[in-house]
């Protein structure tokens, strides 16, 4: 059976009581471990967003995603978050007690690329990475997260937005998509896309259409 607990240290004086519950009831020795919340500078846990909880799983929150909310963390926390998650030497964090400005943002690339790192290989760290530059600090094109389309997945030579936004990943179903578009979140190569019967013609694809929902989320489609 089980005798050692980890959990939260919120949750100490709750996983006390179990431990007293198995010495009454089996006569048995059980251990409980706790381990120190990871809250922001307001005092609330991290980990937690408006869309939703921040997943050490892929296919729930991607390597991009992910890398981005861990780039985008409070100034106050970035250093607390280097000492408490990554494996990097306390002394060269130490050294960016002192950073400002846009030290403080190399900081939180540092902290962004060493936890996606950790958690989805440094392959996926990097293509991460790149993408987030490609998209905020105009770095190469050639770095943006691509779908190469077909001619067989187009229709009488174009390809109708949702069907694009659902192939990329960037939305789950085409009724995801219809939402999105119709909440003006959805832009194709920087320009807000209103009409859901948008369609993109073989001579834009070979081109290159650059489709973004929201700020962050991002993929271009090229015909090959």
């Amino acid at each position: 059976g089980c005798n050692m607990q980890f959990g939260g240290n919120d949750q100490w004086s709750n996983m006390l009581g179990g431990t007293e519950l198995i010495r009454r009831k089996l006569g048995k020795d059980a251990h409980a471990m706790t381990i120190t919340l990871l809250l922001n500078s307001e005092g609330k846990k991290m980990g937690k967003t408006a869309a939703g909880a921040v997943w050490l799983d892929p296919n729930k929150t991607s390597p991009y995603d992910f890398y981005q909310y861990w780039r985008n963390v409070d100034d106050a926390d970035v250093l607390k978050c280097l000492r408490m998650l990554t494996f990097l030497p306390l002394e060269q964090i130490n050294e960016m007690d002192s950073w400002e400005g846009s030290q403080l943002n190399k900081a939180k690339e540092i902290l962004a690329f060493e936890l996606t790192s950790l958690v989805h290989g440094e392959e996926e760290a990097k293509k991460a990475e790149a993408s987030a530059k490609v998209l905020f600090g105009g770095g190469a094109s050639g770095e943006m997260p691509t779908t190469e389309l077909s001619e067989t997945d187009l229709t009488d030579g174009a390809i109708d937005v949702m069907s694009a936004l659902v192939l990329t990943g960037l939305c789950s179903s085409k009724s995801e998509a219809r939402r999105n578009i119709q909440q003006g979140g959805i832009s194709a190569n920087d320009e807000k896309v209103s009409d859901i019967g948008r369609s993109f013609t073989t001579d834009e694809l070979k081109a290159g259409v650059v489709l973004k929902r929201g700020k962050k989320n991002f993929n271009k489609i090229i015909l090959k």
